[in-house]
C-alpha cells in the first residue's frame, strides 16, 4: 500500500482578483469590494485595529448589521445598489468567469473570493489531463468551482441541497457563455445522493466539498460537519475512479485545525499514491498588507 506523506502546510491567497478587494479590516469587520460596491460585513477573526478611517468605512455601500442568532442579521442600505450585478474572475491558461452577486440574508454575496485558489489549481489540473475527467461538486452553492472545471475541460456533476442556489448557478453558465459545457445540476442532500451513486457504481476523478458547518436538507436532513463528514468522506472514497486528480475539501466557521481536516482526508485517500497540501485560505489587504484567515483546507492531488 502507498504510504502517504505527513501533509505540508500552505497559506493560500488568491491573487488574481480584479473584481474584489479586502480594502481593510479590523475590530471584528472588514471591509470589501465586491464589482463597483463596497460591503462591511463582520469577521471574528479581525483581531487588531483597522488600518482606515471612519470616514473610509462610512463610504462602505451597504453594512451588514448581525443578530444574536448564528449567521442572522440584515443588511442596512446606505446608498443605492442594483439588485444584482456582475463580476468576473479571470481563470489562468482559460478565461473568464463571469457570474452574478448580491446581499442575502446569510451575509454573503454569492462568491467566497478566497477559494479561487482552488479554482486556478483544479482548472490546471483539468486542462494538463491526458484523458476525459469526471468531477463532483458538493454543496456547489452558485456553481463558480463547477464552472472553473467545466470551463478546463471536465465533465460535472453539481449538488446542492438549496433550489435557488442551483438556479443561480444555472444562470451563471449562462452568463459564462458555458451553456454548452457538460454540467448536470442536481438539488440533493449530499449524503442521500452519494449513497445513490455508490449503489450505482459512479466514479469520479475529482471531489470538491465545500460543505457548511450547519444546514438542512430539501426534505429537512440535517447536516453537522463533525458528524457528519466522516460518513461523506466514506461515501466519497466509495466513489473515487482507480486513477483520481484531486480531492478538495474547505472548512468555514469551524474550530478544527487544517491538520484536523488533513488527517481525514488523508484517511480517505490512503489507498492511492498522491500528496496532501493543508492550511488556510487567506487574503490580502489593500490598505495595511495584513493577511486575513477566511477557512482552512485539505487537498489531495495525485503525483
Amino acid at each position: 500500500m502507498p504510504m502517504q506523506k505527513l501533509p505540508s502546510f500552505s497559506l493560500l491567497e488568491a491573487s488574481n482578483w480584479k473584481d474584489y478587494e479586502l480594502i481593510d479590516s479590523g475590530d471584528g469587520l472588514k471591509l470589501e469590494r465586491f464589482g463597483k460596491f463596497v460591503f462591511a460585513r463582520p469577521e471574528s477573526q479581525a483581531m487588531w485595529s483597522r488600518a482606515l478611517s471612519q470616514k473610509d468605512w462610512d463610504a462602505a455601500h451597504a453594512v451588514f448589521q448581525p443578530t444574536a442568532e448564528e449567521s442572522g442579521g440584515h443588511w442596512v442600505e446606505k446608498k443605492k445598489l442594483p439588485e444584482k450585478w456582475e463580476m468576473t474572475y479571470p481563470l489562468p491558461n482559460i478565461g473568464d468567469l463571469k457570474f452574478e452577486v448580491m446581499t442575502t440574508p446569510g451575509r454573503h454575496l454569492g462568491v467566497f473570493p478566497e477559494v479561487a485558489s482552488h479554482w486556478d489549481f483544479m482548472s490546471d489540473t483539468i486542462r494538463k489531463a491526458t484523458r476525459p475527467i469526471k468531477v463532483l461538486n458538493l454543496f456547489g452553492y452558485t456553481g463558480l468551482a463547477s464552472l472553473a472545471a467545466a470551463a478546463a475541460g471536465a465533465q460535472v456533476t453539481h449538488v446542492d441541497a438549496s433550489k435557488k442556489s442551483v438556479n443561480w448557478a444555472r444562470e451563471n453558465q449562462t452568463l459564462s457563455g458555458l451553456s454548452d459545457k457538460p454540467i448536470r445540476w442536481i438539488v440533493e442532500d449530499a449524503i442521500k445522493y452519494m449513497q445513490r451513486e455508490e449503489k450505482r457504481g459512479m466514479k469520479y476523478d475529482g471531489i470538491i466539498l465545500d460543505p457548511p458547518k450547519f444546514g438542512r436538507g430539501p426534505k429537512g436532513e440535517v447536516w453537522e460537519v463533525y458528524k457528519s463528514l466522516p460518513n461523506l468522506f466514506e461515501i466519497c472514497r466509495a466513489c473515487l475512479s482507480d486513477n483520481p486528480l484531486f480531492v478538495i475539501t474547505t472548512l468555514y466557521a469551524v474550530r478544527a485545525s487544517a491538520i484536523h481536516v488533513a488527517q481525514a482526508l488523508d484517511e480517505m485517500m490512503k489507498k492511492y499514491d498522491g500528496n496532501i497540501d493543508s492550511g488556510e485560505l487567506v487574503t490580502r489587504e489593500t490598505s495595511a498588507n495584513r493577511l486575513l484567515s477566511q477557512a482552512v483546507f485539505a487537498r489531495w492531488s495525485s503525483k
